[in-house]
Formats: structure tokens, C-alpha cells, sequence
């Protein structure tokens, strides 16, 4: 069989696999194996593919990733993601749009404990939905600010999500994390501005209420007090990774540790939290080893079939303005955000696009950034996003998903308009990883 027919079946395959909902590292496996064994025999077939998967796990730049999981886990199971919401909501006085700007803030703090879109939604949609109900706010600027939060958990270091396409790209997992802090942090402003420019014009949409004003020397001392500690925390981690001091593994052991510090100063640190946390931290991870090994052996059946080649030389052939392609995988990325979640994508795209990207001379730091923000965009987009389904678990019966679809819609163009920036604007992504003393990398 020629490349191309090797690429049909493989990916007709898959789709079939996840039509009758076979989780989508098994549904790899299963067809790494059968193309295995039709490339290269059965038993050397299979001998190849156990040394390809059991390789790729043996990564040096993997091991951030599952520090980074138990740090964030530490910190959700002590409760210390409440008094975190608690605390900046008190910051946030009488400005418009008051809760749905407490949705972008909150968002941004908690995507320093998760690197789930899901479980940000969910969290931010529990604790935040009923109260602006309560308030009388549209359905849109309830729902829509806590869709568009729960996309900064991937771009707001440690982003364990961030960290595996790295790892996947063969792209520094250091600098990767230094590069999406300014496109994390002009996301959750660009949010802002949004809401405010929403609320000032239509006031009706989030109505002003009266709201107990809170001592100046609380709001410094529950900042001292559940803000700062995090902050630290968080600043010390990028800190000495941006200055070369650790690598990130270390950082995240550093993390992990801190965060288990924090936890007993807080009195929290139970033998409970430490099951759950460790628990948690197993399965993810477990769950991601599996993904990255089934796809290094996708990645590796693709090259040996002369697939990435082919691929690789059409886009070559074809003389194709490269901003065009670029744009076309991006679009792609896009759609398959619509009805794949996020480690799935990343499995597919992975070892087909980042060989065209290589040859098409991108740099792989910036093309890595643009992916995960499109992957970002698909999660929320209809009709299938994932971020869309864990809203609807936490909001009332009475809303639609029509509902949850236009609330998406502004955020969606918004995330669309930074990819825009950061692809025509590259330096927002190169420049810190530019400034970094990369001598201990």
C-alpha cells in the first residue's frame, strides 16, 4: 500500500473506533497495532511497536508533569480554591459587570492549580452560576465569562497540557512555559475589557447591586493570607526556570512541595487530602503516559509508511504561501476541538503537523503556542466543545444548549482575535524565552 492509503485506513479507522466510544488511547493502540502488523509482520511488528511506547516514556521532560498535576491537586483537595475566590471577590467592589470580572480573575488564580478546561469550568460554574442568578445577570455574561476562564488553564503556567505538547513537539518544556504567560495574561484582559465595555453599555446584562463594603485590613490580610502564599509559590516556580536556576522538573518538585507547606499552614495537609491528591494525581497521569505512548507508536507507524514524507512533500510541492498553511492547520485544530477533547487532538495532529511545521522553517516555540490557544478555542466552540458540556453540568435545567452556544460565541472570537495577534505578532510569545539564561537547560 502507498502512504496515503496507509493514512485512509489508519484515520477511517479511528473514526469508526470513536464512533462506538472506545477511549482515544486504546482506540490508537488498537490501530498502531493492526498497522504494525501489516508493515512490518507480526512479530517484528509488534517488537517495534513495544520498544516505540516504551521509549517515549522514557523522557526526561515528561517528568514536570505529573509534579505539576500533584501540586495542583494538593492545593484543590486542601479547599484552598474557595478562600482563593472568596478572597478576590472582595478586591472587586462595584466594578461592572462585578461577577463575570470575578469569573476572568478567579479563572486566572485557579489555572495555577489545574490544567483542566473541565474541571476550571466546572469549578467556577458551581461555585459562581447561583449567585449571579441571584443577581438577575443575562444568562450570557454568567455562562460566557466562566466558558472563556476555563481556556486560561492551559495558557497560565504550569499548564501540564502545555507541558505534553512540548514534550510531544520535542520543543523546550522551560521555555514553553515562560512563552504562554504573555498570551495567558492578554487573554484574561482581553476578557475584561470585553465585560466592561458589555456592562457599561448594556447595563441591564449584569445589574449593579449593593454590595456590603469590605475593611481595607481584610482584604490585606485574606490577600497576606490565602493570595501571596500562592503567588510566591507560583512566582518562585516560573522564576527559576525563567532564570536557569532549576530546570523544570525541579521546579515542580519545588511546587509540589510547596504546595503540600502551604496546605499544613493552613491546616488542611489530612491524610484524606494526601489519598485524594495522590489518587487523582495517578489516574491523570496514568491516563497521560498511556496517550503520549500510543501516540509516539502512531507517530513512528506514520514515518515508517511514508506518511509524514508524503505529507510533508505535497505541502512542498505545492508552493503554497506558508501563512496559508499554517492557517489551514489552525482551522483544523479548530474543528476538532468541536467534538475531540484536548489530549485527543494533540495525539492526531502532533506527529503529522509539527514535521510540516519544522519544514516549512516556523518556529516550533511560537507554533506550539498557536496550537494550544486553537485547541483552547475548540474546547468552547459548538457543537461538541468539551468546556460546553461541563457548563451544562453545573447550570439549571432551564438553560439550553443554545443557550451555552451563544454565550461562547463573543469569547470564541475574542481567543480567535488573540490567536490572530500572537501569529502576526510573534515576539508576545518569543520574547520572554528570549531573555531566559538558558545555561542550565
Amino acid at each position: 500500500m502507498i502512504w496515503w492509503q496507509v493514512l485512509t485506513v489508519i484515520l477511517i479507522g479511528l473514526f469508526f473506533l470513536m464512533i462506538f466510544r472506545v477511549p482515544i488511547a486504546f482506540a490508537f493502540l488498537l490501530v498502531n497495532i493492526v498497522a504494525a502488523y501489516f508493515i512490518w509482520g507480526e512479530e517484528e511488528g509488534l517488537d517495534l511497536l513495544i520498544s516505540s511506547m516504551g521509549s517515549s516514556l522514557i523522557n526526561f521532560s515528561l517528568l514536570p508533569i505529573p509534579l505539576f498535576i500533584l501540586m495542583g491537586e494538593i492545593m484543590f483537595q486542601s479547599g484552598t480554591a474557595p478562600r482563593m475566590i472568596n478572597t478576590v471577590d472582595k478586591w472587586f467592589g462595584n466594578v461592572p459587570g462585578r461577577l463575570s470580572m470575578l469569573a476572568v480573575g478567579s479563572g486566572a488564580l485557579l489555572s495555577t492549580l489545574t490544567a483542566s478546561n473541565m474541571a476550571s469550568t466546572a469549578m467556577l460554574g458551581s461555585t459562581l452560576i447561583p449567585e449571579m442568578e441571584n443577581k438577575k445577570y443575562n444568562k450570557t455574561m454568567a455562562i460566557g465569562p466562566i466558558l472563556g476562564s476555563g481556556a486560561l488553564a492551559a495558557m497560565i503556567p504550569p499548564s501540564a497540557l502545555g507541558i505534553l505538547l512540548a514534550s510531544m513537539g520535542q520543543v523546550s518544556v522551560g521555555k514553553f512555559l515562560i512563552a504562554i504567560i504573555l498570551p495567558g495574561i492578554l487573554m484574561a484582559v482581553l476578557y475584561m475589557v470585553y465585560i466592561i465595555i458589555r456592562a457599561v453599555t448594556n447595563p441591564h446584562l449584569a445589574p449593579a447591586y449593593k454590595q456590603s463594603k469590605v475593611p481595607l485590613k481584610e482584604k490585606i490580610m485574606d490577600t497576606l493570607k490565602y493570595i501571596t502564599p500562592l503567588g510566591l509559590l507560583f512566582v518562585l516556580v516560573l522564576g527559576f526556570i525563567f532564570l536557569g536556576i532549576a530546570t523544570p522538573t525541579e521546579a515542580a518538585a519545588m511546587g509540589a512541595l510547596g504546595s503540600m507547606i502551604l496546605s499544613a499552614c493552613y491546616k488542611q495537609l489530612t491524610l484524606d487530602v494526601l489519598v485524594k491528591s495522590l489518587s487523582g494525581t495517578l489516574k491523570i497521569t496514568v491516563m497521560i503516559l498511556l496517550i503520549i505512548s500510543a501516540s509516539a507508536a502512531f507517530s513512528q507507524i506514520l514515518s515508517f509508511s511514508g506518511a509524514t514524507r508524503g505529507l510533508v512533500g505535497i505541502i512542498q510541492d505545492i508552493n503554497t504561501v506558508p501563512l496559508v498553511v499554517l492557517i489551514l492547520m489552525l482551522f483544523t485544530v479548530i474543528i476538532l476541538g468541536t467534538f475531540l477533547e484536548s489530549l485527543s487532538i494533540m495525539m492526531l495532529i502532533v506527529p503529522v503537523f509539527f514535521p510540516i511545521a519544522n519544514a516549512l522553517d516556523f518556529d516550533l516555540l511560537w507554533f506550539s503556542v498557536l496550537i494550544l490557544l486553537a485547541i483552547e478555542v475548540g474546547t468552547i466552540s459548538p457543537p461538541f466543545g468539551t468546556g460546553l458540556f461541563a457548563m451544562k453540568g453545573v447550570v439549571s435545567r432551564d438553560t439550553t444548549m443554545m443557550t451555552i452556544y451563544s454565550s461562547a460565541i463573543p469569547f470564541i472570537f475574542l481567543l480567535i482575535a488573540l490567536i490572530l495577534l500572537v501569529l502576526f505578532v510573534p515576539s508576545i510569545v518569543t520574547w520572554l524565552p528570549g531573555m531566559m539564561d538558558t545555561s542550565f537547560h
